[in-house]
């Protein structure tokens, strides 16, 4: 390994590529480095081997709280040691572990991504172009995620502000500088338009395939302001035939079938029952039966601001993925009474928390903490066409309902559960205001709610009992209003990096 890596990586690589694949991928880690390419058979196992790394929990599982955790479909019903307390109160640090452990993994990936990239020629076999696709758009999630990280949105500055460096095969910078957010959007561009010309085969969807880096690419074209390529680029996943909406009661258990089998499922980091991380998993925050501490810690609750959101259509059927943690001691399952009369409060805060669990990294396979978390859904094709479609205004406007319409009808919902331009425009709110809540019913819990307000230059605005009240005084005010201009809306660089590379500049 150069040293171009080594500040970036501080033995991270070996790690992740060793220590933690080594149970399952054994033939991928037991060659030297410089050794490990020489056939498809090396670049197929190197290649699992960084999809494997995603599934470390120092990447997954702190990625999680890093997204999710500063929107505002959530509350933290008590304080914790842990750093994810710092990611929902907007209180980040410089040295923040999960911060720490999202950085170092993502460049072990990038770093793994770029050997094979540079190993393979364009005019090599299926197979070969098939694995440096895959790489190609494995390094593309990865700097998107990044950017979105230790970036500011696009739409601000368009792209003119600091992100973060760009290491690919051919870099030779020693101590490299951080990139802006256009040139980390361009590269994830570049990455994932060769990857789709690249890839043949259509894997499951824990592997990328051309579908796969297509929804990727409508999600950054939404997130640059490109809406025609957004739109572009949604169709071809829709229109492909190969994903379906889930529908009824397949739909109300979508996260807890066997995720080969979800047929609406894009992409989702797969974790078999052997992987099942117990109290260390996602889902232990958020559920745990007979209470809190039984089989999860049960802290972090559905705030009552997206409650009353999701409880304005009673028959919704997203309620199945909401708990209630009754005072009765029962856990209910949907369906259930709207509003939930006996909700148990979390008594650790002033004033109480509703315990509404969240059950969408639940009872996979019918283990109580196993998920499979998913990155890309076609839900999400539906709602970037729509919201492109509201920002392009004229007849896009209908279309966007339509497509709003698509969703709210396969969750259950008809007659005035469905929008109309004329009962938008009665009820004051615009297009644009419908996708965006429809993203936040249909999204929620899955990491879009904070890249969603701040991209569209909206305040996230928490008017609920949470930990976030205890930034105020008196502690009994539970508001919070994060602008999209504020500083704490991207987190600072790890100052670990920085002490090692003094070209790396920080965040305010």
């Amino acid at each position: 390994m150069t040293s171009t890596y080594r500040f970036l990586l501080l033995g991270v690589l070996a790690l992740s590529l060793g220590t933690a694949c080594k149970k399952t991928f054994e033939p991928s880690t037991a060659k030297n480095e410089d050794d490990a390419l020489k056939n498809e058979a090396d670049v197929k196992s190197a290649t699992i081997g960084t999809y494997a790394v995603l599934k470390n929990a120092d990447y997954v599982r702190s990625f999680h709280f890093l997204s999710e955790y500063q929107g505002d479909n959530i509350a933290q019903a008590q304080t914790s040691s842990d750093a994810l307390s710092n990611a929902y109160r907007y209180t980040h640090l410089v040295d923040m572990s999960h911060v720490n452990n999202v950085w170092r993994q993502s460049y072990g990936v990038v770093n793994a991504a770029n050997k094979v990239i540079a190993f393979t020629p364009d005019g090599a076999s299926a197979g070969m172009k098939q694995l440096k696709g895959e790489n190609l758009y494995l390094r593309a999630m990865i700097y998107f995620n990044l950017v979105r990280i230790f970036g500011r949105p696009y739409t601000q500055g368009n792209g003119t502000n600091e992100a973060v460096p760009l290491i690919l095969e051919s870099t030779t910078t020693e101590l490299p500088a951080r990139n802006s957010v256009k040139e980390i959007y361009d590269q994830v561009v570049a990455d994932l338009l060769k990857a789709i010309d690249l890839m043949t085969e259509r894997k499951s969807n824990n592997f990328a395939s051309k579908e796969v880096a297509q929804a990727l690419l409508a999600r950054v074209y939404l997130y640059m302001g490109n809406n025609a390529k957004a739109i572009e680029f949604a169709n071809l996943v829709i229109n492909s035939g190969r994903y379906n909406l889930l529908t009824g009661d397949a739909y109300k258990n979508y996260f807890r079938s066997v995720p080969e089998d979800n047929r609406e499922t894009i992409f989702c980091i797969r974790h078999t029952k052997a992987e099942n991380r117990d109290f260390s998993a996602i889902g232990s925050m958020y559920f745990s039966e007979g209470g809190q501490g039984q089989t999860g810690w049960g802290e972090i609750y559905a705030s009552t601001q997206y409650m009353a959101l999701l409880d304005q259509q009673p028959a919704d059927l997203r309620h199945a993925f909401i708990s209630p943690y009754t005072n009765a001691g029962d856990v209910l399952g949907w369906p259930y009474a709207v509003p939930v009369a006996d909700i148990r409060m979390n008594t650790r805060l002033n004033p109480n928390t509703p315990m509404y669990y969240i059950n969408k990294y639940n009872y996979q396979e019918g283990l109580v903490n196993l998920s499979s978390p998913v990155y890309m859904r076609l839900a999400e094709m539906y709602l970037i066409r729509a919201e492109a479609n509201a920002k392009q205004g004229g007849a896009g406007l209908q279309l966007a309902v339509d497509d709003l319409n698509t969703l709210r009808q396969r969750a259950g919902l008809s007659g005035t559960g469905l929008h109309t331009l004329a009962s938008l425009a009665a009820a004051g709110k615009s297009v644009l205001d419908a996708v965006l809540e429809e993203r936040q019913l249909e999204l929620a819990f899955e990491g879009h709610r904070a890249y969603d307000l701040f991209r569209n230059n909206r305040p996230l605005e928490r008017n609920y009992p949470g930990t976030h009240s205890l930034n105020n005084t008196p502690s009994t005010n539970i508001q919070q209003t994060i602008l999209p201009s504020d500083n704490r809306v991207i987190y600072f660089i790890p100052n670990r990096e920085r002490l090692v590379n003094p070209n790396l500049t920080q965040n305010p």
